[in-house]
């Protein structure tokens, strides 16, 4: 089973242009997202490890970190399809491709290898992490929907891990949530990671399709996956350190180097 895993790294974006190379607390995003992949993927050497990006600014800092890196088309809009020309690019077309985004060098250290062991347990055609929310982590995430109501996305998933939809909205609804809670049982609601690992096939199929309306609606690539027929299967992993999906804005920048300064740099 070949495997590529490929960082996308655009120049452009409207809220932080340049995101790549912005310095968080002294190291940029994408050495920081490097070193996260080279230290998640510790265990597993046959993975080839390559930022996709669409300037050479990008690319030799890229080179700087001794990590391979291939120019894409800047015309390519979103990180799947940079991933995928990416394994166009590769010697050997991959069998497995995972787009480990490069903009959440924070996310949980074991998300990669986990879907990555999910190819080799099961049948699936994407594999993607979730976090079982706590009580006390629903209670956040309901509290910060007020605030920024299509920040965080929730998973309904079988008893088989395998993905059933998702949602900005917050899934299942919970009757009798009281009476829940006080039983101690688990709180039903996951929370996705949005990494992604793809058979070659099904992310050729997904990037051939057009974006369906309920992707749309929602902001949700991945529903288009579901809508073409494709098994995600969704893998449990820890919930990382700090609780910051990805770098979009100043301010996650702000709130990164804040979490950095009380906890520690995970960098390190």
């Amino acid at each position: 089973m070949s495997l590529l895993v490929v960082i996308p790294a655009r120049a452009e974006s409207s809220r932080l242009p340049l995101k790549p190379l912005r310095p968080i607390a002294g190291i940029s995003l994408l050495h920081r997202t490097i070193a996260f992949a080279r230290r998640a993927l510790s265990d597993v050497p046959e993975a080839d490890l390559v930022v996709a990006t669409d300037d050479p600014r990008i690319l030799s800092h890229a080179q700087e970190a001794g990590c391979d890196a291939v120019m894409t088309d800047p015309a390519i809009a979103s990180g799947s399809g940079r991933a995928l020309a990416a394994a166009r690019a590769a010697r050997e077309l991959p069998d497995i491709i995972i787009n480990l985004q490069g903009d959440a060098p924070f996310q949980p250290l074991s998300a990669p290898s986990a879907i990555i062991r999910a190819f080799s347990a099961g049948d699936g055609d994407v594999a993607t992490p979730v976090v079982r929310l706590t009580w006390d982590a629903l209670d956040a995430m309901r509290d910060h929907k007020k605030r920024e109501q299509f920040s965080g996305t929730t998973c309904a998933r079988a008893a088989d891990g395998r993905a059933l939809w998702f949602s900005k909205m917050i899934m299942p609804a919970i009757r009798n949530e009281d009476a829940l809670r006080a039983s101690g049982e688990p709180c039903p609601v996951w929370r996705h990671i949005g990494l992604y690992g793809y058979r070659r096939h099904a992310l050729e199929r997904f990037e051939a399709a057009e974006p369906t309306e309920l992707e749309r609606l929602e902001g949700l690539e991945q529903l288009r996956l579901l809508e073409l027929g494709l098994r995600i299967e969704t893998v449990q992993v820890s919930p990382a350190l700090f609780d910051i999906s990805g770098i979009d804005t100043p301010a996650d920048i702000v709130r990164a180097e804040a979490l950095i300064a009380a906890h520690g740099d995970p960098h390190h």
